[in-house]
C-alpha cells in the first residue's frame, strides 16, 4: 500500500469515527433528564415563552429530524448556536481553541525535552542513582493531582515569592497585540510587542509545567522501558563490538528504534491535552476549549458540548494519523 492509498484509507476511517462521535454526543445530549430551555428562561418562565423558544431552537421536532438537521449543518460547517453565549459554536471554538493550542504545544515541548532524556538516562544507568531518581520523579508526576500542583505553584511562585504572574494569559496593564492568529505569543511576535510577549510567556510557564510534568513522567517511563528492550538486542551488541562510541550506539542505533512506543504515547498525550485540561484551565483562568465545553455542560448548552466534542474528535484523529506516518520515518522497515 502506497502512502496516498494509506492516507485516503485513514481519512475514510476518520469520517466513520467522527460520525460515531456525533451520534453518541447527540444521543447523550438529548436524553439527559434536563431541559435547556428552562435552563435559559428559568423555571418560572411563562409557558408561551417556553414553547416559543423550543420552536425557535427546533426542540419541538422529533429526534430523528433534529439529528438530520444537525448532521447536515455539521457537514456544512454549521455546529449550531450556543445557548449560553448566543454566538455560533464555530466562532466560540475559534476564540477558545487557540489558547488550548498554545498551552498544549508548550506542555508537550516541556514533556519531550525532559521526558525522553530522562528515560534514556534511566535505562542506560539501570539500578543506579540516576535510574532511581528518575523513577521517583516519574511516580510523583503520575500520582500528583494537577490541581494540587497548580495550587502549590500559585501559592509559592506567585503569592509568596512573586516570581511569576498569576492566572490569565496577560496582565490587565499590558496592551494586547492585534489579533491575527489568536495565539498570543505569535501575535506578539508579529506585532513586535515585546512587553506583551514577555508577559505572555511568563503567564504560560506555570500551567505549561503543570500539564507537562504529568506528560513528562509518562514519556520518561515508556522511553525507559523501550530502551531497556532495545539495549539487549543483537544489533546493539554488534555495534559495540565494532568499536562505535557509546554515545553513537545509544542515540543513533538504540534510541531511534526505541522511540516508536514513545511516539505513540506522545501522540495520545498531545491529543488528550488538545481536549483541554479542565482543572488546569480553571485554576489558571485559562480561556481554553476544555473549560468552554465544561461550562456548556453545566449550563445545559448542548450545541456547545456537541460542537466542541466533534471538533476534538477531528483533531484527535488527525494527530493519530500523523503519529502513524511518523512510524515509517523512524523505522524504514514499517510499511504503511
Amino acid at each position: 500500500m502506497n502512502l496516498t492509498s494509506y492516507i485516503a484509507r485513514r481519512l475514510a476511517l476518520m469520517v466513520l469515527v467522527v460520525f460515531g462521535v456525533l451520534v453518541i454526543t447527540f444521543v447523550i445530549s438529548h436524553v439527559i433528564p434536563a431541559d435547556p430551555v428552562l435552563a435559559i428562561l428559568g423555571g418560572n418562565a411563562p409557558a408561551e415563552r417556553v414553547d416559543a423558544l423550543r420552536r425557535q431552537l427546533g426542540l419541538d421536532r422529533p429526534l430523528p429530524q433534529q439529528f438530520v438537521a444537525y448532521l447536515w449543518g455539521a457537514v456544512r460547517g454549521d455546529l449550531g448556536r450556543s445557548l449560553r453565549t448566543g454566538r455560533p459554536v464555530w466562532q466560540d471554538i475559534q476564540q477558545y481553541f487557540p489558547a488550548t493550542v498554545e498551552l498544549t504545544l508548550s506542555a508537550i515541548l516541556v514533556a519531550i525535552v525532559l521526558g525522553i532524556p530522562l528515560g534514556v538516562i534511566s535505562a542506560t544507568r539501570r539500578n543506579q542513582v540516576q535510574d532511581h531518581t528518575t523513577r521517583v520523579f516519574s511516580i510523583v508526576g503520575v500520582s500528583m493531582p494537577v490541581f494540587w500542583t497548580g495550587l502549590v505553584l500559585l501559592l509559592l511562585l506567585y503569592y509568596r515569592l512573586g516570581w511569576l504572574p498569576g492566572p490569565g494569559r496577560l496582565d490587565l496593564a499590558i496592551l494586547p497585540p492585534p489579533t491575527r492568529t489568536r495565539l498570543l505569543i505569535l501575535d506578539s511576535l508579529l506585532a513586535g510587542n515585546w512587553a506583551a510577549l514577555g508577559n505572555a510567556v511568563a503567564h504560560l510557564i506555570m500551567p505549561a509545567f503543570v500539564l507537562g510534568y504529568v506528560a513528562t513522567a509518562t514519556i520518561a517511563r515508556v522511553t525507559r522501558s523501550s530502551m531497556l528492550d532495545v539495549l539487549f538486542q543483537d544489533y546493539i551488541r554488534t555495534a559495540r563490538s565494532k568499536g562505535l562510541v557509546e554515545r553513537v550506539v545509544i542515540l543513533r542505533h538504540a534510541l531511534r528504534n526505541a522511540l516508536i512506543p514513545t511516539v505513540t504515547v506522545i501522540g495520545l498525550v498531545f491529543g488528550g491535552l488538545l481536549e483541554g485540561s479542565v482543572l488546569t484551565e480553571t485554576i489558571f483562568a485559562w480561556p481554553g476549549l476544555g473549560r468552554y465545553i465544561t461550562t456548556g455542560y453545566i449550563s445545559l448548552d448542548y450545541p456547545a458540548v456537541m460542537g466542541g466534542t466533534l471538533y476534538i474528535a477531528v483533531v484527535f484523529s488527525i494527530v493519530n494519523l500523523l503519529v502513524d506516518l511518523t512510524y515509517a520515518f523512524l523505522d524504514p522497515r514499517i510499511r504503511l
